[in-house]
This record gives C-alpha cells, structure tokens and sequence, in this order.
C-alpha cells in the first residue's frame, strides 16, 4: 500500500524534516500542535494542522487518542512518530496500527524487546553479541545485587532496565555507596519509568560511545549506514556528534557495523534503528542498547553517505523493497552536528527563555542549520532546550570542524542566550582537534571549556588602543562586544 498522507506526532525540527522529505515523495503532510506552538512552523508549513489545545504534555503531544483521533479527521494513512515523545511507546504503535493506520517505525515487539535493558541482553546473549560484563538475572533482590556488584569488581555501573537519558543510573566505586545507589536507581526507575528493575554493568573507564545507523525491510534486508561517534555529552546527553568516528580502524569499523547487522537479523527488525556500543580504550567495544527509533542526529550519516534515511523508513513501512546493496553505501568525507541548546553553559547550564527576535542563516556551502523555530517567536520551559542542529560537512575532519566553528558565530538567535560559544570551545580544544574523545571529555576538560577572561590590563590596552584609532573615547562593554558582539545588542540577550 503506497503512503498519501502521513500524520507527524511531533513538533519542531524533527516535524518539518519528515514534512521535507514526505512531500518530495508526494505525499500530503498533516502536524499537529499545543497551543503555545501554534505559531511555530511546524504549525504553518504543513498542508494541514490541527491543535491538541492547551495543558500539559499528557494533554497534547502524548495524548495517544488525541492523535488518532486527528489521524482519522484528516485521512492520514500513516504515522511518523518522530523522536522522543511517542516514538518508541509500543502501546502508541498498537493503537496506531489497531485503527488500521501505518506506523511508520519498527514492529511493537522490537521495541518492547529493545526498550528493556534486561530483557535485550538475554535476547543478544543467545546470538553471541558481546555484552558488558555484568549481571541481568531476575533475582532483584538487595542481596544478590549486592553479591554480583561486588563479583563484577568496582567500579560499577547501576542501570535502570527501562531507563534512558541517565535517568535510573549510578556509578559506583566503593561498597559504602552500592547498596543506597541501588535503591536510588530503582526508585528513579519506578518513578520515571514504571519499572524498578536494575542490571549491573563493568564501568569502563574513560569510554567512547559509538553507535550505528541501521535501516532494514520487510523482505530481509538489513543494512548499515556506518557508525557515529557521540562520545561528547554533558550529563548522558549528547552535544555534539561525527561521522566517520576518528582514531577508529577501517578493520575495527567494518566489525562494528557487522555486529550491529547482526542483531537486526537476530531479532528480525523493521524500519530504522540504532545500536549503540560503548568502546573501551584497547578497542573492546560492548553492546549498550538500541534504539528503535530515528535518532537526533541522523543528518550527519545523511550527509557523509547521502542517503535519504526517512525515505527509507517511509518506503519500508508501505512495504517497499529497498533495493541499495551494502557494498554500495560508502562514507564520503566528514560530517559534525553540534545541538544548539537554549541554556546558560556559564551559569550552570541554566534554560533559558524568550523571543528569538533573528535567526542567523549559515552561508557556507553543504551546512545545513535544522530549526524548529521562526524569527519572533518564543522559547518556552514546557519543552527540551534544544532549539537547533547544526550539521555541517567537509571533506575531511579538519576542515568539517573549521566550518562548524565559523557557522556558529552565523547562525546567532538574537533574544536568547544558547550554547554556541560553549560548543565553539569543544570544538577548538585540541584533544577535541585530535580525535581524543570520550564520555567523560566535558567534565574531564572543565576548566579548559570556561570562558576566557580579559584582565584590567588588558582591557585598558584594548581601550587605549580603540581610542588612538578612532580619536574618541569608548565604554568598556565594548570591549566584551570585539569579543562577541551579539551579547550587547541593546535589548537583547544572547
């Protein structure tokens, strides 16, 4: 059955990507939207919108019967659930395909099956996935969690089986913490996800975090699109993203990949995914999870093999073959996407809030800056930060980074303070430049990420020398202007 008209049950960037993509297919694009969004574009570029009104996110973007019922008012055959939000909700996808609508995503058992920490890792075991060493039994009671934590030697990773986004997750190093960090991990997995189960992992130290883009159909076929390297987070968040991983072997790359193929295979998956792998230093790497979803950063893959991965995913749930090969799917130069955040990095990450009054525009060829937000309207606090993406290629990782830096400074949003000039500084640290990523590179490098500072002497060499040129005096702020002057614009914040 051929696809006509797709509900998004989303907002934001991830919204207009599908509604990009659906209409050069041909396909009709229906959004929804709460209220506070309805300026948005999301809201306004569609070919029809409807409102799921006011209240809480249960009371709109996860408000399941709202969105069905608004799939059949507008005749959509399909839905994409995007990310976050409903996309991997199994009992969403159940209601979607019991009204005899497409879910345009993997089968409800794949993401039952993948969503569950545990309950991956026994189904992996059995096709001999390496695992991280540890315990995932069904015996959750203080004492045996205590008894393996301890077998499996510190430091010790406690994870929330339904967790995600760092939620229900605790590291620790000494017996005096395990048992109060195992509580603490089964209560925030009871609260956040209705599930106390915990596993137990070996915390490797100092890991990167690799994942691979996976794409399979319905007529067997399982593909990868090459790996990622998400190794920069703050808080199990990622900020900043790359493709191809650098300091990674050709050889090491292929096996990866390979093992990740493997799993779609194993538990026969359908539509997009990705399986992420953490690798220690020596090169062992270790299944993580999967997710049974399009991830925030897919356009880097996107750029670097240029293939169209939510064309796939709409081709694959209408059925259709997909009729690339492996061996055709190359990686062609680099790719890096930096997520631009609403927030204060140098006041503690604070959110930030107000009217974007511009939006800068990159002027560098193959940059694409991917927003959910027009000139004039607000930021709110009802929603995730991140506001932007900001993928940008090149032909090799140099100058993929030289270009990402000066799109920064482009694509400035006049109104509200964001972490541009933090990601500038990530990306410009020379470990960073070298390839020398990790998990831990942001707290480790701390200090090296602060804002630089100009001191009195300084600053009255730099007056001194203003005035000389321009035969006039001038106030200090300006001085913080030669730095950055979007931050002093009169009546903005930056």
């Amino acid at each position: 059955m051929k696809i006509k008209k797709i509900l998004v049950a989303n907002r934001g960037e991830i919204a207009l990507r599908v509604l990009k993509t659906a209409r050069e297919m041909g396909i009709s694009v229906v959004t929804v939207y709460a209220e506070d969004d309805k300026t948005l574009p999301h809201a306004l570029y569609s070919d029809e919108s409807y409102s799921l009104g006011s209240g809480t996110l249960a009371d709109t973007y996860l408000n399941k019967s709202k969105l069905i019922e608004v799939a059949k008012k507008s005749g959509a055959d399909a839905v994409h659930p995007g990310y976050g939000f409903l996309s991997e909700n199994e009992e969403f996808a159940r209601l979607v395909e019991k009204n005899g609508i497409i879910f345009i995503g993997p089968t409800p058992e794949s993401i039952i099956l993948m969503g569950d920490k545990i309950g991956s890792k026994k189904a992996l075991e059995k096709i001999n996935i390496p695992l991280t060493p540890g315990y995932h039994g069904d015996d959750q009671s203080d004492e045996t969690l205590v008894k393996e934590a301890k077998k499996i030697g510190y430091p010790v990773l406690i994870k929330a089986s339904a967790g995600g986004g760092g939620k229900g997750m605790r590291i620790v190093h000494q017996d005096s913490e395990l048992l109060e960090s195992i509580r603490g991990a089964k209560s925030e997995g009871l609260k956040f996800f209705s599930n106390d189960k915990v596993l137990i992992e070996k915390y490797v130290l100092n890991p990167r975090h690799i994942e691979v883009q996976l794409m399979s159909d319905t007529h067997g076929h399982h593909l990868h699109f090459f790996e990622r390297e998400c190794s920069i987070q703050r808080r199990y968040q990622k900020v900043v993203e790359e493709t191809p991983a650098p300091n990674l072997s050709q050889e090491l790359r292929l096996k990866i990949c390979e093992t990740a193929v493997q799993i779609a295979k194993g538990i026969n998956y359908r539509g997009a995914g990705t399986v992420e792998f953490i690798m220690a230093q020596d090169g062992s790497y270790y299944f993580m999870e999967m997710n049974t979803r399009l991830q925030v950063e897919h356009p880097v893959t996107e750029m670097v093999t240029g293939h169209d991965l939510v064309r796939y995913q709409i081709m694959v749930a209408q059925g259709d073959k997909i009729l690339v090969k492996q061996e055709e799917i190359k990686q062609k130069g680099h790719a890096i996407e930096c997520r631009i955040y609403a927030e204060d990095p140098d006041n503690n990450f604070m959110p930030t809030i107000g009217k974007i009054e511009r939006i800068g525009i990159p002027t560098l060829r193959d940059v694409r800056l991917d927003c959910g937000f027009l000139d004039g309207t607000e930021v709110g606090v009802n929603y995730d930060p991140m506001i932007a993406k900001l993928i940008v290629w090149g032909e090799e990782r140099t100058t993929a980074i030289s270009k990402t830096i000066q799109s920064l400074d482009e694509v400035l949003f006049l109104g509200v303070k964001t972490n541009r000039d933090y990601l500038k500084r990530i990306l410009g640290h020379k470990e960073f430049i070298a390839g020398k990523t990790h998990t831990h590179f942001i707290p480790d490098y701390k200090n090296d990420l602060e804002p630089s500072t100009i001191s009195d002497d300084e600053i009255a060499a730099l007056i001194a020398a203003f005035s000389l040129a321009e035969g006039s005096t001038i106030k200090v702020s300006a001085i913080a202007a030669m730095k950055n002057p979007w931050t002093v614009l009169t009546g903005f914040r930056n």
